[in-house]
């Protein structure tokens, strides 16, 4: 994992030229997603994740929120949206944008875009230079909802190199220690092993089943599950 650089914060030259916020106090200035696709990806990921990494409290992560990293601190300036980003060694808590200079100048250590007809160009190019030659984003990749394109890139030697899938087609993330893949045409997080990180409605799923196989057991021994 890279170290985010120590961001220095030059005087401003005139009062005129001061912008001045409350510390973590910036709201995000990201524009709509571009589709219902768009929208229910982005939340998978997070409930998949946040449910993953329930017991952790050093990471934060994100979707579709404004990183401000301006090294003058404005947020007229330098500020980008990821469709979603985590951030390690941080403290998992509620935030309205991620301000680089209120967060001990940490950058995210993954990125995922997801490409749209009106974004792709950027994401391919405009972002994926800045979050490799500014952010140091270690790892950085791309899904399209709709046609299923995914890529995924690591940072070595400062510059991003691809991730060479697995035989199912799924990437190693270093920084998640889990693969990302496509499944049932949606960008999910699986384990070393193979398995889904399970969304909330999955583990619910799951537990009703165990519960069904539990009582079918007892009814076969001749206990009424309901009697205990």
């Amino acid at each position: 994992m890279s170290v985010a650089k120590e961001i220095e914060t030059p005087e401003l030259e005139t009062p005129e030229d001061a912008i001045i916020f409350p510390p973590g106090d910036l709201d995000s200035d990201e524009p709509p997603l571009e589709s219902d696709l768009h929208l229910r990806q982005i939340i998978l990921l997070l409930q998949c994740l946040e449910l993953w990494w329930r017991n952790r409290t050093d990471f934060y992560c994100a979707g579709n929120l404004t990183v401000y990293y301006s090294p003058r601190q404005r947020k007229s300036e330098d500020f980008r949206g990821p469709d979603f980003f985590m951030v390690l060694g941080t403290e998992r808590k509620p935030r309205k944008s991620w301000v680089v200079w209120e967060e001990d100048g940490k950058y995210p250590n993954l990125i995922i875009e997801l490409l749209s007809s009106s974004t792709v160009a950027t994401d391919k190019g405009l972002k994926k230079q800045i979050y490799q030659d500014i952010f140091r984003t270690p790892e950085y990749f791309w899904f399209d909802p709709h046609n299923l394109e995914f890529a995924g890139f690591i940072l070595v030697g400062g510059t991003y190199q691809p991730i060479e899938p697995n035989p199912q087609g799924w990437l190693w993330s270093q920084q998640l220690n889990l693969f990302l893949g496509t499944y049932q045409e949606k960008l999910r997080f699986l384990t070393a092993a193979g398995e889904l990180v399970p969304t909330p409605e999955e583990v619910a799923e799951q537990e009703k089943q165990r519960s069904d196989r539990l009582a079918a057991k007892l009814r076969e021994l001749g206990v009424d599950p309901d009697s205990i």
